[in-house]
């Protein structure tokens, strides 16, 4: 503990302790003449859940439904907001939820588009506009904790290269779940010392439904819809149906649900891959007669001072060789400060996706006393992707390969920060790639909970649960065909959007005009040909979580709280490698030409108002027919193919107490203040691919490799409530939290990606990120349903995790140089490697306001309009390095510094509408950014508008309009905080839903 942080715990403790023990004290003489408090409750639908309030002094742990009020009903949307509204004024923990209907009630296709509307969350979008993670107070998915009914959870599925490659980490995707499994969510935003560590920004909690939650005997709901996109042009289906039934007196309940859901998606666009200054891999092919003569003579490539390569002449004109080598930038170097595209092209993306789940809960109240439920929940994500891209490669090559040396500059400009406008080039390799992805994440878990109060002042309660994750990707196949050395190949930005109008000199929907063959001349001229990317690939996450609680309520209005937990999360990663004897590229079988294995990609041009009406692609499954690929064989860690782990065992003990002074102070404080002890040990494993031993099958094996360490953890936290009028409340929180790395990064495992020439160096002995946090916030409930409220927090990040990139040859990094058998790269090109290691952190400071009003005061029908609103502002200075030299000081990755939310609504007795707008500002996705003379590579803003709307024809049916993204937002990502160069845009369209319930 002699540590910053251990003396900070403990210094932390004591304050919290004495505090609690001085109000204590004062709370002790009202104890023979309080009574104890009643939770205030919301009104809710007929059908809708309800628990009864719990009678402890504040509300930690999982929050709780609240119950029904028997004089009012209210029904629908402004129901459930009444619940979350009283959620959150009845917990010591600053805690923001949705309940009941309110998750079905918007046009949101999974959990993360749900909570896009609490104050301090923003969505992080992924393929297809999907939302997939979010970012709490400007802490992203790494950050959060998810529970989900009561034990915390994982869930991984995969993605296109420009958003990661899929998850391999502890941040949860909830693009994996449909939203019609769960009656609530909650977040989190401040620790109280019973919920288990973990988080930085927030613990979420999912709370699937219980059959005792429901006032009537028996309920029955079913949802169909019908889900339309303009781009993808199919409807789609989706449906979800619920069953709930109590026996035995009301005293035993089962509870089924299920629902399941179709898209088939579409999103075109605009991907650059990299921006790089033009003299990286060995700058443009010089002039005719220009001195030093680039590249140098070689006979065996056709190179001498006419010709860039064989059948290539040299075309670059004077000046625009010129234009480009005197813009020198930072590093002063001819063409340093010319930044290009790596590989411009288009992006053509569909994405067929299936998404089921289901819940199965029995739950037995043998006595107002008592509550045991087993509850089982199960999901399954499946996803084929299909990517398409058209674009030129030369850019993006050395000399070795046939890339920008051989490339003739003819005309080009550049704007006054270095950025490319406009280009014509000659001698350009035009690639038309295709990449197919499929994966299966699928999440089991089963848990069970027991309370059982013994007396007025004594309860227990205990969980046991167990989950598994598993994201399987059977597939993901790389197949492209080559147009080599095209001239009049052109790029143009000058439209002044952030998508060029590419030219590419030949028709790119003739199949005719491309290559598909082995290399002629050892991969100085590719001719197309195919990538596994080490699949297939299987990433298991187990969980185990035992605990057990005691609530000992001392006197009233004063309780011990106390218990331990024990959890188990063991994380493995498996993949398999082709056999080396069929990794070459092979010519096309007797009778096949490319046009009887290629496909047209249509109405390109239309829908992305930019490219080329159409082109050609290989067509995955004829390329797999024609080759035999699905009688392919493959081999594991005996040829160099992944395979690594993480187990992590955590045993935590907290105590803790709750108060509550009502009667005593000139106005009530109530709270809880205690401290968690955590111990956590680590067990990581590796295969690291090394060259086999002469003689042996494959050339490159895997070695183990094992790491074991231990670390324990000090957390006090104190939650303050001070009611300072029935109406106006302040809220104040202390707590030293931690998170632990990613679960990637500590598999003592490095490896490369030879078409990208990167590469990773992971860390088994990463310390977690820690961090002193206050929060301080007043909330005025100024009439029924309705709140204004402001909040600041900050925190201390005392230590970070960063990837620090250096670029460095492949040789030096202790691989085997059969890794690059079959690729065109060599151990002497320049990789651009990332290394985990704790970095100092940082402070990040911010506020958030929010409003929910209803309209009631107003005359009419104007009395049925209600709004919500939020807004939060973050800033953090985190000091990253950039290289062994070089530091900056810049945001938190994910953080972004405004963010925002707005809903009107309008809901009457049959008729219900309201639209959404949701903004996120620009956040940073990488620092440092992984090109040359780039700082950062971010996400810009964006602001997509949903609406929907339903009709109650009876108390058994409603009919549902739904719209997305109705402004047609387009999401984009840019390269260098100055420049902004767009590294990737898609066109995502507009969604419309129409649908119908009913319910018994």
């Amino acid at each position: 503990m002699n540590t910053p942080l251990g003396r900070a715990a403990m210094s932390a403790c004591g304050t919290v302790s004495g505090l609690a023990l001085a109000i204590a004290i004062a709370a002790a003489p009202a104890a023979a003449q309080t009574a104890p408090q009643t939770t205030p409750t919301a009104p809710q639908a007929d059908t809708g859940p309800v628990t009864p309030p719990t009678d402890t002094p504040t509300g930690t742990g999982t929050p709780e439904l609240p119950a029904e009020e028997q004089d009012i009903v209210v029904t629908g949307f402004r129901a459930s907001l009444n619940s979350a509204i009283n959620i959150k004024r009845n917990e010591t923990a600053a805690i923001d939820s949705i309940v009941a209907e309110d998750i079905g009630k918007f046009p949101d296709s999974n959990l993360a588009e749900s909570m896009q509307r609490i104050p301090g969350v923003a969505l992080s979008r992924g393929d297809g506009g999907e939302g997939k993670n979010i970012s709490v107070r400007g802490l992203g998915a790494a950050f959060t904790r998810v529970r989900i009914n009561g034990m915390e959870g994982t869930s991984q599925t995969g993605a296109s290269d420009i958003y990661g490659a899929g998850n391999s980490g502890r941040s949860f995707d909830f693009n994996a779940f449909p939203t019609e499994i769960f009656s609530a969510l909650a977040v989190r935003k401040t620790p109280s010392a019973d919920v288990e560590e973990g988080s930085l920004g927030a613990t979420v909690d999912l709370k699937a439904p219980h059959p005792l939650d429901f006032k009537t005997d028996f309920v029955f709901t079913a949802t169909a819809r019908g889900i339309y996109n303009e781009l993808a042009k199919t409807v789609d289906p989706r449906a979800s149906v619920l069953v709930s039934k109590k026996f035995a007196d009301g005293t035993l309940g089962v509870l089924g649900s299920f629902a399941y859901g179709k898209r088939n998606l579409r999103e075109v666009g605009y991907s650059a891959v990299n921006i790089l200054p033009a003299y990286i891999d060995g700058g443009f092919c010089s002039p005719v007669g220009f001195a030093p003569q680039n590249p140098a003579t070689n006979a065996a490539r056709g190179t001498n001072a006419a010709n860039c390569s064989t059948n290539n002449p040299r075309t670059s004109t004077t000046a625009a060789y010129n234009t480009i080598q005197g813009l020198r930038g930072i590093t002063n170097q001819p063409g340093g400060g010319a930044f290009l595209p790596r590989i411009p092209r288009y992006v053509n993306s569909e994405q067929d996706a299936e998404r089921m789940g289901g819940t199965l809960t029995l739950q037995w109240k043998p006595d107002e006393n008592t509550d045991i439920s087993l509850d089982g929940l199960y999901s399954r994500f499946k996803v084929e992707r299909r990517d398409n891209y058209i674009g030129a490669i030369s850019f993006g090559r050395t000399a070795t390969n046939g890339g920008k040396p051989m490339t003739s500059v003819r005309d080009i400009a550049f704007d006054s920060l270095g950025s490319l406008q406009y280009g014509l080039f000659d001698g350009v390799d035009i690639r038309s790639e295709g990449l197919v992805d499929r994966f299966t994440s699928t999440f089991k878990q089963g848990t069970l909970n027991f309370e059982h109060r013994f007396s007025d002042r004594f309860k227990v309660t205990a969980l046991a649960g167990y989950s598994h994750s598993r994201f399987y990707s059977p597939l993901r196949l790389q197949t492209f065909m080559d147009i080599i050395d095209a001239d009049g190949f052109s790029i143009d930005f000058r439209n002044g959007g952030n998508i060029p109008t590419i030219g590419f000199g030949t028709d790119v929907a003739n199949p005719g005009n491309f290559s598909y063959a082995p290399s002629p001349d050892g991969n100085f001229t590719v001719l197309g040909g195919f990538s596994t990317a080490g699949r297939p690939l299987t990433q298991d996450t187990r969980n185990k979580t035992f605990e057990g609680n005691l609530e000992w309520n001392v006197v009233d209005n004063f309780a011990v709280k106390a218990g331990g937990q024990f959890r188990e999360s063991d994380f493995q990663i498996r993949g398999q490698n082709l056999i080396p004897s069929q990794v070459a590229v092979r010519a096309l079988p007797a009778g096949t030409t490319l046009a009887s294995i290629t496909r047209q990609i249509t109405d390109f041009g239309k829908l992305l108002g930019s490219g080329p009406a159409e082109f050609a692609a290989i067509d995955s499954k004829k390329w797999r027919e024609a080759f035999g690929f699905d009688s392919f064989q493959y081999c594991g860690v005996e040829c160099g193919a992944a395979r690594s782990g993480v187990r992590e065992q955590i045993t935590s003990g907290y105590l803790m107490t709750t108060f509550n002074t009502e009667g005593v102070l000139p106005f009530t404080v109530r709270g809880d203040a205690g401290v968690r002890y955590v111990h956590t040990q680590q067990d990581s494993f590796g295969f690291i691919p090394v060259a086999a031993p002469a003689g042996a099958q494959y050339p490159t094996v895997g070695r183990r490799g094992d790491v074991n360490r231990s670390y324990e953890d000090w957390l006090p936290s104190m939650n303050l409530v001070a009611e300072i009028t029935p109406k106006l409340q302040a809220r104040f929180s202390a707590a030293a939290v931690m998170s632990r790395p990613e679960l990637g990064q500590l598999t003592p495992v490095s490896g490369v990606t030879v078409a990208t020439r990167t590469g990773t160096v992971n860390n088994p002995f990463l310390d977690p990120i820690r961090a002193n946090t206050f929060d301080a916030a007043l909330e005025w409930y100024f009439a029924p349903g309705s709140l204004l409220s402001v909040a600041y927090f900050h925190k201390n990040i005392e230590t970070y995790i960063q990837s620090i990139s250096e670029q460095v040859p492949y040789s030096s990094l202790g691989l085997p140089d059969a890794l690059l058998d079959g690729t065109p790269s060599t151990p002497a090109d320049i990789f651009t490697v990332n290394r985990s290691n704790n970095t100092p952190g940082g402070k990040l400071n911010g506020f958030e306001v929010n409003a929910q009003v209803q309209l009631s005061f107003l005359p009419g029908f104007l009395s049925n309009f209600g709004v919500l609103g939020s807004y939060t502002r973050v800033k953090s200075k985190i000091t990253y390095i950039l290289s062994p030299i070089q530091t900056t000081v810049d945001d938190l990755i994910d953080l972004s510094k405004n963010a925002a939310s707005g809903t009107l609504y309008y809901e009457d007795d049959r008729f219900s509408i309201r639209g959404t707008a949701s903004y996120r500002d620009k956040f940073n996705r990488g620092i440092p950014s992984g090109a040359n003379d780039s700082d950062v590579r971010a996400n810009a803003s964006t602001l997509f508008v949903d609406a929907s709307a339903s009709y109650n024809i009876s108390e058994n049916l409603k009919l549902i309009l739904e719209a997305q993204n109705l402004t047609d937002e387009r999401n984009t990502l840019f390269i260098d905080s100055k420049r902004q160069d767009t590294l990737f845009e898609t066109r995502l369209g507009r969604t419309f839903t129409v649908g119908a319930t009913v319910k018994f």
